[in-house]
């Protein structure tokens, strides 16, 4: 037995959440209050075609449309603009 999600809208769905959650911790001090805005704003997208799905039982336009509207909302608001573990000087 598998427990891994089959591909498909589920798990495209998953990845993008994933994808606008999953930001580079900051680096220092200094870096946090920008690091903290930008996963705001990041959640802030995806929460809300998640909401739209789980509240209200998807989108006129379908999952597929949900998730390409997810990622590109997260282009529009990169991770960038502070320092991160893992960058290079």
């Amino acid at each position: 037995m598998t427990n891994r999600i089959p591909d498909g809208p589920v798990r495209e769905r998953l990845a993008a959440v994933l994808e606008a959650l999953d930001i580079p911790d900051p680096a220092t001090v200094g870096d946090t209050e920008t690091h903290r805005e930008i996963l705001a704003e990041r959640a802030m997208h995806a929460a809300i075609p998640l909401r739209n799905v789980l509240d209200h039982g998807g989108h006129p336009l379908g999952i597929e449309w949900i998730t390409q509207y997810l990622c590109e909302r997260l282009a529009e608001n990169q991770s960038t603009g502070y320092r991160h573990w893992g960058e290079r000087p």
